[in-house]
C-alpha cells in the first residue's frame, strides 16, 4: 500500500486510475501490486508524508504524530506498532493518558 497526496478536486481522477480511499487515515492509496506510474503526480519526490487533509492537500501533523506503515489502532496491542513507537514522544503521551 502506497499513500498518495491527492487534492479533493482530483479524487475522481485518482479513483479512476485505481486508487482507493482509506477512511481511517483519510488518505488515498495505491493497493499493493498496482503499478505506481499513473500516480506519479501524487507521489512527488520529497512530498511530505503523514496524514493529509484531502480537501486542501496539506500535511496535518500533531505534536506526537508518527507515520505507521499499516492501518491499525495504535492504542490496541500490535507487534509492529510496539516496535515503531518504542521510545517516542507518542508512546510517552499514550502512557500518560493511560495513567489517568
Amino acid at each position: 500500500m502506497t499513500f498518495l497526496n491527492v487534492p479533493y478536486a482530483e479524487k475522481d481522477e485518482a479513483r479512476a486510475l485505481g486508487a482507493r480511499w482509506n477512511p481511517g487515515r483519510k488518505r488515498w492509496y495505491v493497493p499493493t501490486g498496482v503499478a505506481l506510474e499513473p500516480f506519479q503526480k501524487w507521489l512527488k519526490e520529497g512530498a511530505p508524508s503523514g496524514r493529509v487533509d484531502s480537501a486542501a492537500a496539506k500535511r496535518m501533523v500533531g505534536a506526537n504524530y508518527i507515520e505507521l506503515d499499516h492501518a491499525c489502532n495504535p492504542f490496541e496491542p500490535c507487534a509492529e506498532c510496539t516496535k515503531a513507537l518504542a521510545g517516542t514522544p507518542w508512546e510517552q503521551a499514550r502512557a500518560a493518558l493511560l495513567k489517568r
